[in-house]
């Protein structure tokens, strides 16, 4: 039986976005400048993302979202970015009548509108995981191995269904791909997104049976 989503919006992943996210903390470094980080932003043919999607943002190259917890992700071995390739509207059971924030259908089409971006409304999990499974075939093809643990996301750390987390890892950064809340103004709504964060998050992965552990670990990585 299919889950319901109100809206899932989305543009696929290339090997390209997923080896530029990679790369950003061990490329030449960019002082926290307004306009040093303006002109690698330019440089590298990334816009500021000025559409009120995530707030104080990048739109790449590629046409996906970067958000980073820094005024300047280029260089920065300590820097926690995120890669926003899909957008999802989730359907909240506990809603009697089912209908939910129906002005948020307008946030979710303003990703949709963005070139490159399509989807669908309404849509559902299994859509919204298909998507992260392409996702991760990126992934996995970019850095030659496959995720080290794959496990169902929990309600403590995204609204709406359940959907799948990937975790692989480089010698300094943590690569999760999953869902993760939307911790703007509208933080009802969930990311789609492949983070990139330093291993120093969170201690050592723990094993696949300990769900708690690696859950924890997840979120210590996704989290702002």
């Amino acid at each position: 039986m299919s889950v319901p989503v109100h809206a899932l919006a989305h543009r696929p992943l290339t090997t390209e976005a997923v080896a530029e996210l990679v790369a950003l903390p061990a490329v030449p470094s960019v002082p926290d400048d307004f306009d040093a980080v303006d002109k690698e932003v330019r440089l590298r043919g990334w816009a500021w993302e000025g559409d009120g999607l995530v707030c104080e943002s990048f739109r790449t190259a590629h046409g996906h979202v970067l958000c980073t917890d820094v005024v300047s992700p280029f260089g920065c071995r300590e820097a926690r970015t995120f890669l926003v390739f899909g957008e999802v509207y989730p359907v909240d059971p506990h809603d009697e009548d089912m209908t939910n924030a129906t002005w948020l259908y307008g946030l979710v089409d303003r990703w949709q509108e963005q070139p490159g971006w399509t989807g669908s409304r309404p849509s559902t999990a299994e859509e919204c995981e298909a998507v992260l499974a392409r996702a991760a075939r990126v992934v996995t093809e970019h850095l030659g191995t496959a995720p080290e643990r794959t496990v169902l996301s929990s309600d403590t750390l995204v609204t709406g269904p359940p959907l799948t987390h990937r975790v692989w890892r480089t010698a300094t950064h943590a690569l999760v791909l999953g869902p993760a809340a939307d911790n703007g103004p509208y933080g009802y709504l969930t990311h789609l997104q492949l983070s990139s964060t330093p291993l120093a998050c969170a201690p050592e992965l723990p094993p696949a049976e300990d769900e708690d552990g690696l859950a924890a670990w997840i979120a210590a990585h996704i989290d702002w």
